[in-house]
């Protein structure tokens, strides 16, 4: 394939300090202090947004860094609160390419879609090496509730979502098992762009997830126990597995079990009454 080309540099800068203008802080979730002397993001607060320095977007705007990398413009484009179309146009001038396009989720396959739904009492489902949800069964359904669907990311609400932490007792130290099993999805798929793109919005969201991220954190987590906070059924005690498919395909087939008998009459309390639980692996 070809080399990428140089930036257009009038006109990057130029759209990066249009659509900066254009938003507010408050939009971007950022505090509204005093008045500004111009309209729009001040470059800092890109920069923080997007999770990069602010010498590197002064930079990118005044067209001087080069050819930079699509994960980083995707944070830009996010930071900025860019559309498809203008996403796409952020590429061809900074870039001169198409950017990649958006991440759609390989689905499951066939024999797992068919272990899932053969363990009706047993919440299981399937993930790739981003943690995106493949598929899952109706018992994963009944006990994650209706937000746990094929598409979305079981590490996102981990470190976004404030109520993880009540959900999660063992928060800490499930937070950072996905951190480390991060790590090292990400070294063996170097540059994949929805992985990286998925790092970046954490980094940026999450203090704790950009502290541990930066201290070289890697693991593989495949089993142990944690304890879940249910609003109907109190505390309950899980075992979690995570069993990788040897197809090459880089799928993992994920369950909990119940630890004792009180965890297991709840657990079947919520599976079999369809009651709900937050959204978070």
């Amino acid at each position: 394939m070809p080399a990428p080309r140089a930036a257009n540099r009038p006109e990057l800068s130029a759209f990066l300090r249009a659509m900066r203008s254009r938003m507010r802080p408050g939009d971007a979730g950022l505090p509204e202090l005093g008045r500004r002397r111009t309209p729009g993001l001040r470059r800092q607060e890109v920069a923080q947004l997007a999770a990069v320095s602010i010498d590197w977007y002064i930079r990118l705007e005044q067209g001087r860094v080069g050819v930079p990398g699509t994960a980083v413009l995707d944070a830009v484009a996010q930071a900025l609160r860019l559309s498809e179309t203008e996403r796409h146009h952020l590429h061809l001038i900074a870039r001169g390419e198409a950017p990649p396009a958006r991440h759609v989720p390989a689905p499951a396959s066939e024999s797992l879609r068919t272990l899932l739904h053969s363990m009706p009492s047993t919440p299981a489902w399937i993930v790739d090496f981003r943690f995106d949800v493949l598929a899952h069964n109706a018992a994963a359904a009944a006990l994650f509730g209706p937000g746990f669907t094929a598409g979305t990311n079981t590490t996102e609400p981990l470190f976004l979502d404030p109520g993880s932490r009540d959900f999660q007792l063992d928060w800490t130290r499930i937070a950072r098992e996905h951190v480390g099993n991060l790590r090292a999805n990400l070294a063996r798929h170097p540059g994949d762009p929805r992985l990286e793109a998925l790092v970046a919005t954490l980094r940026r969201g999450s203090r704790d997830f950009a502290a541990w991220w930066d201290d070289q954190t890697v693991q593989e987590r495949t089993n142990g126990t944690k304890r879940i906070l249910h609003p109907a059924v109190g505390v309950m005690t899980l075992r979690y597995d995570v069993l990788a498919v040897q197809d090459g395909s880089e799928q993992r087939l994920c369950a909990v079990t119940p630890a004792d008998a009180h965890a297991g009459e709840a657990l079947r309390s919520l599976v079999f009454g369809q009651s709900g639980l937050r959204a978070v692996n």
